[in-house]
């Protein structure tokens, strides 16, 4: 089997996912297409090369339907041979576009492939899409459906986690994103957004709140309480869990992920790809995985995926420098490294979608992108990266510098 390996990676800062939000006038074709025409351009990248271009959208109707990775091609002016894909998988979608493309890779089918993500969900709502997970009760019973918010809480409830831990787990995202925009680690990959002029829309992440404190966040009440409890999906919850009397309910705006618009794309090839390109690799696709994991509680599969992957690599904690965690909730990290007894200061090191938001399609490039740039700005070695997903699904992936 051949190797997988990344040569470059792009992303577009994430804009306020609101009316109001910088990106809001960017049609979600052309926020793709920026991600790659940057990752074309900076690597003078002959684009008949590229094989396919794979792209994750959690939400792809309307203007942001119809393949929008092929869609994206065209706007970005690659060659007319180069084929796209949309993929959807949730919150991993943009992870999961990754593994796909090196699983092509690596099976010697295609040589070069371009993967990624993009949500424009200012200008398209969460869910959509629609389908029948939410509606149908042929789907939703067996699945004990309830939003991922009351699910968050359930986590928080069943493995002790109380307000101020998830507070100050949110706080600590905020000031570590605040550092690592400050000290410019985000500014080898991070491309501005242009408008039809030329002129820069937007060059930052818009949605960090670093002034973020404990009293700020005390302020905020529970988002997800009368969904739990008039909407009755607490009892959706202690059905699944009886062990459960009742749900505490500690998320809101301040620690879960923002809403935001966003895109990324990586370059994966072959060696031989590399060198017909006249580009060095970065890092190595060492392993992936997903996993099926608990309905109701929904949003641990990051635990059941990782111990499938370390299993199937052959690898330990100690093979891991560091770690890049979804932080679609507090509670959601705060499992995980309780799980595996992780020392905090090598998971989410620049801070996470807290902080920054959470572009679902996108979301699982970005964060790949990221812990490559720090696994190089520190020198270390190894990377294991991954997302919880809706209707309890979980997947991971593990890189290598070269």
């Amino acid at each position: 089997m051949a190797d997988a390996f990344i040569y470059d990676h792009v992303r577009t800062p994430r804009g306020r996912g609101k009316k109001d939000g910088a990106l809001h006038e960017v049609a979600p074709v052309r926020l793709a297409a920026s991600a790659l025409e940057a990752l074309r351009d900076r690597n003078d990248l002959d684009t008949k090369l590229v094989d396919d271009v794979i792209l994750g959208c959690v939400d792809p109707v309307g203007e942001a339907g119809g393949d929008i990775a092929r869609a994206a091609t065209f706007t970005a002016g690659y060659d007319r041979s180069v084929p796209g894909m949309q993929i959807n998988r949730f919150c991993a979608s943009g992870l999961d576009a990754v593994n796909t493309a090196s699983a092509q890779v690596m099976a010697g089918q295609h040589q070069m492939v371009v993967a990624g993500g993009v949500e424009s969900m200012s200008r398209i709502g969460i869910g959509a899409s629609g389908g029948a997970w939410p509606v149908d009760p042929q789907v939703a019973i067996p699945s004990y459906f309830m939003p991922q918010g009351v699910s968050a809480d359930l986590i928080a409830t069943k493995y002790g986690f109380s307000r101020d831990d998830a507070d100050s787990y949110a706080i600590q995202s905020q000031k570590r994103a605040e550092t690592a925009w400050k000290e410019g680690r985000f500014s080898k990959s991070v491309i501005p957004v242009k408008d039809i002029n030329g002129l820069t829309i937007l060059d930052r992440d818009e949605h960090m709140r670093p002034e973020t404190d404990m009293q700020s966040l005390a302020s905020l009440n529970p988002s997800f309480e009368m969904m739990g409890n008039m909407g009755g999906f607490d009892a959706v919850g202690i059905q699944a869990h009886p062990e459960i009397e009742a749900v505490t309910h500690i998320h809101h705006a301040g620690n879960s992920s923002g809403i935001v618009d966003g895109a990324a794309a990586i370059l994966i090839g072959s060696r031989r790809a590399g060198r017909s390109a006249g580009m060095t690799p970065r890092a190595r696709i060492k392993a992936f995985a997903n996993i099926g994991s608990e309905p109701a509680l929904m949003l641990t599969g990051p635990v059941d995926v990782t111990n499938k992957l370390l299993k199937n690599a052959k690898m330990e904690w100690s093979d891991i420098d560091l770690i890049e965690i979804n932080e679609a909730f507090s509670s959601v990290v705060l499992r995980y490294m309780q799980a595996f007894d992780l020392d905090p200061e090598v998971v989410n090191v620049n801070g996470g979608a807290i902080a920054m938001g959470h572009p679902l399609g996108a979301t699982g490039a970005m964060i790949l992108g990221t812990v490559l740039d720090e696994l190089e700005r520190r020198d270390l070695n190894t990377a294991l990266v991954t997302l919880c997903i809706g209707a309890g699904m979980g997947t991971a992936t593990i890189i290598e510098r070269v």
